[in-house]
């Protein structure tokens, strides 16, 4: 069994086909899916997602469309999180060092948002792309008891070891399918076995020989086989593995 722990299957790309993109994953054996919030124009989305029983869900306010959230969808996410049982975790949340124009912004929203994981006792999902010391350093300072995931993490074993040492877990997805991205696989060989989760970030980035291409749930099988060849295990180990760090990360009952 495998758990896709984080596709945007709520976006308009796949409007057309959600549900043979659901299928085509349960195929290769993705059985559970976790969709995280980006706008708070979005949330309904997502909640819908999650009435499937094959689906979690996460909301939250996502860095990349900081220019799209206003000083009120703070106080909407408090509320939503207290309506909505159902949600798993504050996310997708964060800081992308490439928009230096947003910094300030970013690191306001995503302040407001790990003060609401705290309160609300939830993992965060982080969004932390040129960033990693300065979000750990600021991960340590508010001591989440929950903890977190750290969204598509393509850092040095050493930025590895500050997240883990805080509880979190590293979500390692396409990035680790391409020969160049030498520092990640250094690092995914080293990673204790419950340190990871797999995901997609469907449909964003796409992995090795599919560039250009809307990424899907069903890839996170191929990611799963490269994580196990450069781990020296088996692909059933892996599944199982990160399936159940993903179980524990965001308290999902599974059978």
């Amino acid at each position: 069994m495998l758990i896709d722990a984080h596709c945007h299957l709520d976006f308009t790309q796949f409007d057309d086909d959600r549900a043979e993109v659901f299928e085509s994953a349960k195929a290769v054996g993705v059985a559970h899916f976790m969709v995280p919030g980006t706008t708070r124009s979005r949330w309904q989305q997502v909640l819908a997602l999650g009435k499937r029983a094959d689906t979690s869900v996460c909301l939250g306010l996502h860095p990349y469309f900081v220019d799209e959230h206003q000083a009120s969808d703070i106080n909407a996410l408090d509320h939503w999180l207290a309506e909505h049982p159902e949600i798993v975790a504050v996310g997708e949340c964060g800081i992308d060092g490439r928009f230096t124009d947003t910094l300030e912004a970013q690191w306001h929203y995503f302040d407001a948002q790990l003060t609401l994981a705290k309160q609300h006792s939830l993992p965060v999902v982080v969004h932390c792309v040129h960033a990693n010391d300065k979000v750990a350093k600021r991960l340590r300072q508010l001591a989440l008891p929950e903890a977190g995931l750290i969204h598509a993490f393509s850092g040095s074993i050493e930025q590895a070891t500050k997240f883990l040492d805080l509880g979190f877990k590293l979500g390692l997805g396409g990035a680790v399918t391409y020969e160049r991205a030498k520092r990640l696989r250094r690092t995914v060989k080293a990673l204790p076995d419950d340190a990871f989760v797999l995901e997609t970030d469907s449909p964003d980035m796409p992995l090795s020989g599919y560039q250009g291409m809307r990424n899907e749930p069903c890839r996170v099988a191929e990611v799963c086989n490269v994580v196990a060849a450069l781990r020296g295990q088996t692909k059933e180990q892996v599944a199982a593995q990160s399936s159940d760090t993903a179980a524990t990360l965001f308290g999902l009952s599974l059978t």
